[in-house]
């Protein structure tokens, strides 16, 4: 076969990392966790290698204000069992943006990230902040419209 293209396999010493803020009042739970899902798989660049983990770091501001669509702030719920009998704790949407709103976003993203060994480093470089502000001005984070 003359002249035919050779698939690109990006090598881990070829990996350029950027970081992306969001702010996460912007649209509801689950296409935020799609956009994340997406900037942290590094699915949006031409470099992307299924096997390499050449995704992005992802800062996610104003999380207290996230939005969802019905009535998913009180009919959805968070499960934990603590492994002891009896030891099952439910907590709904609203209750858990109130408490900790990391949980809720972590929580979705990683439902959209593959099942493989690469999924923990991923949702390691995502960032997640209650208010507008947040501690990665220094990396000068490109804003995801």
């Amino acid at each position: 076969m003359k002249g035919a293209t050779k698939t690109y396999n990006q090598k881990p010493a070829d990996i350029a990392r950027e970081w992306w803020t969001i702010d996460a009042s912007t649209m509801p739970l689950g296409k935020l966790a799609v956009v994340i899902a997406d900037k942290l798989m590094g699915k949006s660049k031409v470099t992307y290698t299924p096997h390499v983990d050449n995704g992005d770091y992802v800062v996610v501001t104003n999380a207290k204000n996230i939005q969802v669509t019905g009535d998913k702030m009180v009919d959805k719920m968070y499960y934990h069992h603590s492994g002891f009998p009896g030891g099952l704790t439910e907590l709904k949407l609203e209750e858990v943006i109130e408490k900790n709103p990391e949980i809720a976003i972590k929580h979705a993203v990683k439902g959209m990230l593959p099942k493989n060994k690469l999924a923990d480093g991923r949702l390691a470089r995502l960032r997640v902040f209650d208010g507008a502000e947040h501690a990665h001005t220094a990396q000068n984070p490109k804003e995801i419209k």
